[in-house]
């Protein structure tokens, strides 16, 4: 699951075009929405979606789930590990 997480980083990084950080600069379990995580917003959430229909087939069925499924880098690898 580690190979998941750090490629999930890299895939971040690129999708977000957040060229000011690396794969290190990201905590599994940091939040990654809001003041106290790395600061994304709603737009970004969208860019989740399609990076995971894109690279990894899986829809999400329900949007309500996305506050859950993307609040980090392990909540998000341990639901791609769950539905690919």
């Amino acid at each position: 699951m580690s190979d998941l997480k750090e490629t999930l980083k890299a895939q971040i990084i690129e999708q977000l075009n957040l060229e000011d950080l690396t794969p290190a600069d990201i905590q599994d379990d940091a939040s990654l929405f809001g003041d106290d995580g790395l600061g994304l917003d709603s737009i970004d959430a969208l860019e989740f979606i399609v990076l995971l229909d894109s690279n990894y087939g899986i829809k999400i069925a329900d949007p309500s789930q996305g506050k859950e499924i993307f609040y980090s880098i392990n909540t998000l690898a341990d639901y791609i590990a769950k539905n690919q």
